[in-house]
């Protein structure tokens, strides 16, 4: 007996001996990193939010990190062509993704396939933004707040149009949850990014849409009209403006559209580096100059424990994709 317990002993010395050492050279790992220039991926068009959150974030990084973090728009399905990319890429930290919420937890219920797992080979490494989307609708539009819009809708059924960076975006999704819990009807316009979206409302191409952010300024010059922001609160950058459920009918009581962006590292990074660019990144959001940059969108820099960040992932899974298979939304 003693000799068994002798020998169990010497076996988990000898295993903790071999996990001490595997943990050495990771956590070195993390320490030299970066060793070259970081990739910091966008999966959606310049000018968009995803866009102007990654470059300040990847500003403060290159200061922090002494590396220089590039920025490389990769558009396209919805964030799907980015995502693919950094799940695909060395997992060394030096490719990272900076991501909307909804190419996280919408994407893989709106396509019948994905060219890659989302909750296996992307790593959620640090939140960065709670994101809100705010009414707007085109000056040509004849109405003044949000009551009047809803009945100028409901009076027109389908003569109206509607802009969003995607199908499946937060702002798609948030103008099909206000139509399904109203019973109106208009046409969607995807785009690819909130961009061109916006370039075609203020042409008046499209008579609303959902805004993520940049067209805050517009709105501020009267080129559009912000009628109400998708959020269960209003933005604390813009206090005067109510939430669609303060403005509108009872129906659109509890109305919430808001998103969480993050960034996102490919799987099996080691987790001693992802924990070191959690740090780095949260350290970054920190900063005045990358608050301010996120608060000129509207949205709330948004600083969170990877725990808290996957698990309000999750909760954003499961409420987007309830409503997605309720109303049958796809993008094929």
């Amino acid at each position: 007996m003693i000799r068994r317990r002798t020998l169990c002993t010497r076996a988990l010395g000898c295993a903790a001996a071999a996990c001490a050492l595997l943990a050495a050279p990771l956590a070195a790992l993390a320490q030299a990193f970066p060793t070259k220039p970081v990739t910091l991926v966008v999966n959606f068009p310049p000018g968009g939010a995803a866009d102007v959150i990654g470059r300040a974030v990847a500003q403060q990084l290159s200061e922090q990190l002494k590396e220089q973090v590039v920025v490389q728009n990769r558009p396209g399905a919805n964030g799907n062509i980015g995502a693919e990319a950094v799940a695909k890429a060395p997992a060394d930290g030096h490719t990272l993704l900076m991501s909307s919420g909804g190419a996280m937890t919408v994407n893989p219920f709106i396509y019948k396939s994905m060219p890659f797992d989302a909750e296996r080979d992307l790593v959620p490494v640090s939140s960065t933004a709670r994101v809100l989307v705010f009414l707007m609708a085109h000056p040509s539009v004849p109405v003044n707040n949000v009551r009047e819009f809803l009945a100028h809708v409901k009076a027109n059924p389908g003569r109206l149009s509607f802009g969003s960076p995607g199908t499946g975006s937060s702002p798609h999704l948030a103008a099909e949850m206000m139509k399904k819990q109203l019973g109106l009807f208009a046409v969607h316009v995807p785009y690819r990014g909130a961009a061109p979206a916006l370039t075609d409302l203020l042409a008046g191409n499209v008579q609303f849409m959902f805004d993520p952010g940049p067209g805050l300024r517009h709105a501020k010059e009267g080129r559009l009209k912000m009628l109400a922001v998708g959020s269960p609160k209003r933005a604390g950058a813009y206090p005067d403006v109510p939430t669609l459920a303060e403005a509108g009918p009872p129906e659109l009581r509890g109305f919430d559209a808001d998103t969480v962006f993050g960034i996102y590292a490919p799987g099996g990074t080691p987790a001693a580096l992802v924990d070191r660019l959690h740090a780095e990144i949260n350290q970054a959001l920190s900063t005045p100059k990358v608050q301010e940059v996120i608060r000129t969108l509207g949205a709330e820099p948004m600083v969170l424990t990877r725990a808290e960040f996957i698990a309000r992932q999750e909760a954003d899974r499961k409420r987007f994709g309830e409503f997605i298979k309720a109303n049958k939304i796809t993008a094929d």
